[in-house]
């Protein structure tokens, strides 16, 4: 049988459509992960193949999910530096984002009632953008004192409670006041330590998929 050229042509043209639809709707279905904190997700003192985002990608990819992580942590931050670019951050309209600020507050002595208020509004704006949020904790040193270190410790879970949140209580499990898992200052995870932390955070990400409904 003998295809004339307009239709061949024809026929290249719809099969370039259907690539290109099919392209659309599977960059559509990408789930974005959000970052949302300060040097310990940020990837202080690392490579950009050794940082949190990195090897949480790492973790989707062997379990063959689609999905973009997007590190939105910025070193030093306090939960007010979070709060005042949380709208731009929006801009980038994450499915999920993961919010663990409050760590810098506490070393700065900070009254804890501030740093509530802070993350509560940062987790107010996620919510009404319909980003799924994710909540990982903070534990303040003792020597804060015992009456900080209850308030400051507190907040996260009165926050995942009023939120209705996944709650992860604390980010640095497993990771915190163990050398081998730290850098030289003794407060940021080195490679080991990041991997642990992308492990123990890995199941509050596939909740929060779960979540989304994929």
């Amino acid at each position: 049988m003998i295809i004339s050229k307009k239709t061949m042509l024809k026929a290249l043209f719809m099969c370039l459509l259907c690539v290109l639809s099919f392209t659309r709707v599977y960059a559509e279905q990408t789930i974005k992960v959000m970052l949302y904190g300060d040097s310990l997700m940020a990837g202080y003192g690392l490579t950009q193949n050794e940082n949190l985002a990195s090897e949480l990608s790492r973790n989707f990819e062997a379990d063959n999910l689609e999905v973009s992580i997007i590190n939105a942590s910025i070193s030093g931050n306090t939960s007010k530096n979070g709060l005042s670019r949380v709208d731009w951050s929006l801009g980038d309209k994450p499915n999920i984002v993961v919010v663990c600020l409050g760590a810098n507050d506490m070393l700065r002595g900070l009254d804890p009632a501030l740093t509530m208020e802070n993350l509560d509004a940062i987790i107010t704006k996620f919510n009404q953008s319909g980003s799924v949020v994710i909540l990982a904790g903070m534990q303040s040193s003792e020597s804060m004192g015992p009456d900080y270190q209850a308030q400051f410790d507190g907040i996260y879970p009165k926050l995942a409670i009023k939120h209705n949140l996944i709650f992860m209580p604390f980010l640095l499990k497993d990771v915190a006041l163990e050398k081998d898992k730290l850098q030289a200052d003794y407060k940021h995870p080195n490679e080991e330590g990041i991997k642990i932390i992308a492990s123990n955070l890995y199941p509050y990400l596939l909740e929060g998929l779960a979540r989304l409904g994929k």
